[in-house]
């Protein structure tokens, strides 16, 4: 696998080698970053801070598992030392969610475009383990096994998470599109 080539050539002090990897899941770890500490340049700080703490302990990686969920491991660590560092809130939507079910059709009449923006929004208005689990489940298509691997959570904790996502996710978008319909 070209992933074992790297990590062996990084191993050795090729540290351009690294190159591949910050390539390869630069955008991932955007999104999972961004996901927890809910602002961009947050989540560029994280990034950047997983990405050294990687390479830096790369000869620690035991290739038990895949690279990826050793590495998104220290990305979902590091953003949750970002916000305790920064002793920053995380304000929750206190707004009175909607509990009526959005037609499906309202829904699939906005754009594709609209779609994503509403998305991102709701993500973003999620408490971060719930975003979290929904973009590693449902965006990035990980299994549960892999999210508790990521996450540390357990398989039961992953399972509600999600399914508090999803009702969340759906009330959220009922409150994005209620000005639209």
């Amino acid at each position: 696998m070209l992933e074992e080539i790297y990590i062996k050539k990084i191993c050795a002090g090729d540290t351009g080698a690294f190159n591949y990897i910050i390539h390869t899941y630069k955008d991932m770890a955007f999104s999972i970053a961004s996901s927890i500490v809910k602002d961009q340049q947050d989540a560029e700080d994280v990034v950047q801070d997983a990405f050294i703490k990687a390479y830096k302990n790369i000869k620690s990686f035991k290739q038990d598992s895949k690279f990826s969920t050793w590495f998104y491991r220290i990305v979902v660590n590091e953003s949750f030392l970002h916000l305790k560092k920064k002793k920053k809130e995380i304000i929750f939507c206190n707004e009175e969610l909607n509990t009526e079910v959005m037609d499906e059709d309202h829904f699939n009449v906005i754009k594709q475009e609209e779609q994503d923006a509403l998305i991102k929004e709701g993500l973003k208005r999620l408490n971060p383990n719930e975003s979290l689990a929904l973009r590693l489940f449902y965006l990035d298509e990980q299994n549960i096994k892999t999210i508790t691997e990521i996450t540390g959570w357990s398989e039961a904790n992953t399972k509600v998470l999600l399914h508090r996502g999803r009702k969340n996710m759906l009330r959220m978008m009922n409150l994005l599109t209620k000005s639209k319909f």
